[in-house]
């Protein structure tokens, strides 16, 4: 008896949870089509693209080039150990692109961006503020939704290009004047073995991350219930569910384009 009750209260879960990736898709699927109608506010799309990725390029520069630093530290003395310490450049060059520099932003965005998205329009819901927007028949996913997911997708390629370059040099750092490797054969093995794909695969994936936590930071800010303590919840849902999803995502794209 327990047993079932147990397993009825997992399909319960499993079957609200497809519920709402379900809306999920739903409000995706309204933004692509509003935005292939045309529905684009210019001016609201580029004050987003500011407060979205220029303000996060600070917090995302820094990060990205401690990571490269420790991951130099990580990998160039147990090169040095084998004799292989020429190779430390590629290797770092191809973990940054593909991995490090993509996930790096995406977090670094996740954790700052789609908290702010999720507490702004939880706010404007619970204080009525969209149920008035609605009233004068306008639309809050053109309003609300459309400039934080153009901005989110554009912006997020932007800022890998900078995370990446910072980790790359980070590790140079870190490699060439504390480990003393050759700083041209790190250059150059870099060059050798890094390919153009490398690169436009590691942002194409951003472009896929911009895009998720977009949608499900406007998600979790406009479905918000119960007042300040609703809008905390939906915040903190926000950034669980949206890093939960890119590191599966991440997964899978990795696979398709690097395999």
């Amino acid at each position: 008896m327990q047993y079932e009750k147990v397993a009825e209260n997992v399909g319960y879960k499993i079957e609200e949870i497809l519920e709402e990736f379900g809306k999920v898709f739903s409000l995706a699927g309204q933004t692509l089509r509003d935005i292939l109608r045309g529905r684009v506010d210019v001016k609201l799309v580029l004050t987003q693209m500011v407060k979205l990725g220029v303000d996060s390029l600070p917090l995302a520069l820094v990060t990205a080039t401690f990571v490269g630093m420790v991951f130099a530290v990580q990998i160039a003395y147990e090169f040095q150990l084998f004799g292989a310490g020429k190779y430390v450049g590629s290797v770092m060059a191809l973990a940054i692109a593909r991995e490090l520099g993509p996930a790096i932003t995406g977090i670094v965005v996740a954790a700052r961006v789609a908290a702010a998205i999720a507490a702004e329009l939880g706010t404007m819901k619970v204080t009525e503020q969209i149920d008035a927007i609605e009233a004068l028949g306008a639309s809050p996913v053109d309003y609300l939704v459309i400039p934080r997911f153009i901005a989110a997708t554009l912006m997020l390629p932007l800022l890998t290009i900078f995370s990446i370059l910072a980790a790359f040099f980070g590790g140079y750092a870190v490699a060439v004047y504390v480990v003393k490797i050759n700083g041209s054969d790190y250059m150059a093995t870099a060059q050798s073995f890094l390919s153009v794909w490398d690169i436009y695969g590691g942002l194409l994936k951003t472009v896929v991350f911009g895009m998720i936590i977009a949608i499900i930071a406007c998600y979790k800010g406009l479905t918000t219930r119960g007042g300040a303590k609703g809008v905390g919840e939906s915040t903190t849902s926000s950034v669980v569910t949206t890093l939960i999803i890119l590191f599966i995502v991440n997964y899978f794209l990795s696979l398709l384009f690097f395999k």
